[in-house]
């Protein structure tokens, strides 16, 4: 099959011919429809984030399953799928206790004595986010998936599979906003779009989208946001804090820089709750003002929406399907996979909300 490998950090990615290993007892083959192109996947290419070489990239996808393992009862072939990076394992403190995006998930992958689920040539390709979405077809833990409606249409469900489900999650699970409150979020990519339409849904009286690109505000004005920021235009704290007399009950950071966290604490009320969204470089420390915690000012972060993705996903086809949630105007343009790395030279520029590899039409 055809696949988008990274070899080196900093390199473009190359489309080999690689192949899958049959399905085991607990897996799954996908046949893949499309992949979103995450920021998440420009970190590893770009080597913000480490990941052992040479390795698939892609972690939001859709698609068709093709063929379960032995002990797999969930889905069967024909199956319409979204997958998640939060593969869980079931039974550790994290699952059973309601956490299950922060499971280890190691009992979910290949033991180093089996043979991998990606190769070439007899050489191992690892396997990316326990995906690996840019290729046409995934071998997955069977926790790794959800089954959905058949009227979905795959390419906006792939949405779903991150960067919805991480605005939309960080809103609903992890901050659990109040009705009638203030709401600002920092970066108006994929993922900060969905934060701005689950603040809006959630009941949000204001909801201030940020951002340097006239392009992304205008669009951040159709998902829900009452105010936009230029931060080009100044400091975006002075003027969130001008806009709401002294700051938001809610902040989102959905870009990933120190500076972009430290202004979305800044920009809190006294008793607000700052929750960074984005995925801030290795090694990098954010500095806060000590006092302001006197005033209950609080600061968290989120992984994946704090997601328990076999019931939030099914509610956000539910919400698309009824009209309550946007996905047709995220998608920038579609492309094939032969483009990946059009797609992230895209990225780096900050041009598009979301760009979708269709692998078939």
């Amino acid at each position: 099959m055809k696949a988008a490998v990274l070899r080196e950090v900093g390199k473009p990615l190359e489309i080999e011919d690689v192949q899958l290993d049959k399905p085991g007892p607990h897996e799954v083959l996908i046949r893949t429809v499309a992949a979103g192109v995450c920021h998440s996947d420009l970190h590893f290419q770009t080597g913000a984030y480490p990941h052992p070489l040479p390795a698939v990239l892609g972690h939001e996808s859709a698609g068709v399953v093709e063929a379960v393992g032995s002990e797999v009862y969930y889905v069967e072939p024909g199956d319409h799928v979204i997958t998640c990076l939060s593969v869980f394992c079931g039974h550790c403190e994290y699952c059973l206790g309601g956490r299950p995006a922060l499971c280890r998930k190691a009992e979910t992958r290949r033991r180093p004595e089996q043979p991998p689920r990606i190769s070439k040539d007899g050489e191992v390709v690892h396997q990316f986010m326990d995906l690996s979405s840019y290729a046409e077809q995934l071998l997955v833990h069977e926790h790794a998936l959800v089954k959905i409606r058949k009227d979905m249409p795959l390419d906006r469900a792939a949405l779903i599979g991150c960067g919805v489900t991480t605005g939309l999650g960080a809103v609903f699970n992890t901050a659990r906003i109040r009705v009638g409150s203030t709401v600002a979020v920092i970066g108006c990519g994929g993922i900060g779009l969905s934060a701005v339409q689950g603040a809006s849904i959630a009941g949000a009286s204001r909801v201030i989208a940020i951002d340097r690109l006239p392009e992304k505000l205008s669009l951040a004005s159709g998902f829900g946001a009452t105010d936009l920021v230029n931060a080009s235009d100044g400091d975006p704290v002075a003027q969130v804090k001008e806009l709401t007399g002294g700051g938001v009950d809610y902040s989102f950071e959905a870009i990933g820089l120190k500076q972009t966290a430290e202004q979305s604490f800044q920009m809190l009320k006294n008793g607000g709750t700052a929750t960074v969204i984005g995925m801030i470089p290795v090694g990098t420390m954010i500095e806060l003002h000590g006092v302001d915690f006197l005033f209950e000012k609080r600061i968290q972060g989120s992984n994946m929406g704090s997601n328990r993705f076999r019931v939030d996903m099914p509610r956000y086809v539910d919400f698309y399907l009824s009209g309550k949630l946007k996905l047709d105007e995220m998608v920038s343009r579609r492309i094939r996979l032969n483009r990946v790395n059009e797609a992230f030279e895209a990225l780096e520029r900050g041009e598009m909300a979301r760009q979708v590899i269709m692998l078939e039409d």
